[in-house]
């Protein structure tokens, strides 16, 4: 029996696709970043019972936050982006959490920036809460450590590719580091957004991008890039055609960075099929519904849709490139 539902809500379902390319599928991946870092403070002594953490958060990390507050007594403040959907909202209003939108973007740049600066507001005005800078605190690797282990006795024995959206860095980067850890052979595929500056795309831009989470308009300390072999960059139409291809053929209902994820790493296997392929994807699709899932009709055959291969950024374009990281020309 769990004690509170953030610990039921956070255990992923690994689901096999074919036997050697499996998905990783959360409700809601970061409640697990968000665990383990609230738990940390709490047990170091920098936070106690009854403290506001605020954070930054473009949808399922401020629902992570707001859970695990309500699991250790803690009080949440969210600066939220425009993504932030009207469910979510909502529950964030029920548990307790306070929530406030920045004003509607063009761009991601635009939106991360206004974020950062309310928070550095209200910092000056209540010194006293905690931020929990989930960008660039690597406690928020701590709570991954389960979720490696689950992967690395779930998943045969052999190599192994992990394919996911890069974000803060801490779910790739620290699941790829646990792994590693663990003794596996583990090639690890980023999948950024064009227009994030994470691994420099940010001079090609895409404004139909709504999966501001898996990339980034400043820089994050918590992204280590030497933990990268690969790099995909994804547009928001080939995003829209892998989710909408991974939910026909399989029946999981993800969101966009799982769409995104899901064509790379058929991609990768056509590469390489030595491995065991593990995409990740982060949040159910709820949220893309009228964005994304409503125009399935418009979706590309993902049979027939490749990536342009780079060896230097200044080679990146519309709609998917890939290269080894880092490029051959840097």
């Amino acid at each position: 029996m769990h004690a509170h539902i953030a610990e039921a809500v956070k255990k992923p379902d690994l689901i096999s696709l074919e036997p050697d390319l499996a998905c990783l599928r959360f409700e809601t991946m970061k409640i697990y970043s968000a665990l383990g870092a609230v738990r940390h403070l709490l047990e170091t002594g920098a936070v106690k019972p009854g403290d506001t953490l605020i954070d930054s958060s473009s949808g399922i990390y401020a629902q992570a936050l707001a859970l695990a507050c309500h699991r250790y007594g803690m009080k949440c403040h969210i600066v939220g982006s425009t993504t932030v959907d009207r469910s979510t909202r909502v529950q964030l209003e029920i548990l307790g959490a306070t929530l406030e939108q920045v004003a509607p973007s063009k761009n991601l740049r635009l939106d991360q920036e206004l974020r950062v600066r309310r928070i550095a507001e209200i910092l000056a005005a209540h010194p006293s809460y905690h931020w929990m800078r989930q960008y660039h605190d690597a406690i928020h690797y701590y709570g991954y450590r389960e979720v490696a282990e689950s992967i690395d006795k779930d998943v045969p024995a052999g190599p192994l590719a992990l394919v996911g959206g890069v974000g803060s860095g801490a779910s790739t980067g620290a699941l790829g580091t646990y792994l590693r850890e663990a003794g596996r052979d583990v090639t690890l595929i980023g999948v950024q957004p064009f227009g994030s500056v994470t691994f420099g795309s940010e001079h090609v831009a895409d404004p139909d991008m709504i999966i501001a989470g898996i990339g980034s308009a400043i820089a994050f300390q918590n992204v280590r890039h030497e933990l990268y072999d690969r790099v995909h960059w994804v547009n928001f139409d080939h995003a829209v055609s892998g989710a909408v291809s991974l939910l026909r053929t399989s029946g999981i209902f993800a969101g966009l960075s799982a769409g995104a994820s899901y064509l790379s790493a058929l991609w990768e296997r056509r590469r390489d099929d030595t491995r065991t392929y593990v995409f990740i994807a982060a949040d159910t699709g709820h949220r893309y519904v009228e964005s994304a899932y409503a125009h399935h009709r418009q979706a590309l055959d993902t049979d027939t849709l490749k990536p342009h291969e780079i060896t230097s950024l200044d080679q990146l374009k519309h709609p998917w490139s890939t290269t080894a990281w880092p490029p051959v020309t840097s």
